[in-house]
């Protein structure tokens, strides 16, 4: 090439794609993740967050009938039953008769503790007796769908379970119940929502402004389908206690520590509504 200046420019413009062609590889060739990001109207790069109906799907897909120990050691552990794991399946039941449907799977905690054992009578006050209750059911008339199934995962010491049933009673609406157990391998004492937040270090207040955020964006949009004229809805107190960490009681560590804050209203009343406030 006669121009030794145009044979300069033309090896740095190859330089140049040399240059993000090798980021690229970094980045996206190699597997590492890129975030996940989407572009506003001014051009601003902002973060895309789940759903309710995907943070959702994806909670009740965990409830799988196993706890799973993530390679912990657990021979040290005092065990009720020596010869079962520290959770297993207590219960397994699918029966059908014209009266009722009844397909549960109940777990029940296999540590000799009182903590363990007060876990164990509220499985027992919440879901066993219920289950007995439909096993005695004969009225045709009031017909009783029942399931019960549960799920659980140990995170650094950390043992977290959450059991869930499914209630369809006759002309009632159907109701969503879940009862959580979060509990110390290492110190054996109960674990609260203040102890997650700090395990995952997270910001308190930063938790409670996403609880805030996710209860009013629900209850938004369930008083625009009631103006829609779709019918009844749960209706929710924001100002209620329960949505703040003090008031909340039940929350899961689950797999690769994601946080799960549930509000299951069936617990109290005849409904399958929830919301969730997930920190991955």
């Amino acid at each position: 090439m006669k121009d030794p200046k145009i044979l300069y420019i033309l090896i740095g413009i190859f330089c140049v794609f040399a240059i993000i062609a090798g980021i690229y590889a970094q980045f996206v060739e190699s597997g590492t993740p890129v975030a996940n990001t989407a572009t506003n109207t001014d051009g601003n790069n902002v973060v895309v967050q789940k759903s309710q109906e995907t943070i959702k799907n994806e909670f009740n897909e965990l409830f799988n009938n196993t706890i799973n120990l993530n390679n912990y050691d657990t021979t040290g552990i005092k065990r009720i039953n020596a010869e079962q794991e520290i959770v297993y399946t207590i219960f397994d039941i699918q029966q059908r008769e014209d009266a009722y449907e009844i397909n549960i799977k109940v777990p029940a905690f296999n540590i000799n503790n009182k903590v363990i054992n007060s876990f164990n009578e509220i499985t027992e006050n919440n879901f066993i007796a219920k289950a007995r209750e439909v096993l005695a059911n004969k009225d045709t008339s009031n017909k009783a769908i029942y399931s019960i199934d549960y799920t659980g995962y140990v995170n650094g010491d950390i043992l977290s379970v959450a059991i869930r049933s499914t209630l369809k009673q006759g002309t009632s609406a159907q109701r969503v119940m879940i009862q959580t157990y979060n509990y110390n391998l290492i110190t054996e004492e109960e674990v609260d929502l203040t102890d997650l937040i700090t395990y995952k270090a997270l910001n308190k207040e930063d938790v409670n402004q996403e609880i805030q955020r996710v209860v009013k964006e629900a209850d938004d949009a369930a008083k625009a389908v009631q103006d829609m004229g779709y019918g009844e809805i749960y209706t929710r107190n924001l100002e209620d206690e329960i949505y703040s960490v003090d008031g909340s009681n039940t929350y899961l560590l689950g797999p690769d520590e994601q946080l799960y804050i549930i509000y299951p209203y069936g617990n109290k009343n005849l409904t399958s509504e929830m919301d969730i406030v997930l920190f991955e």
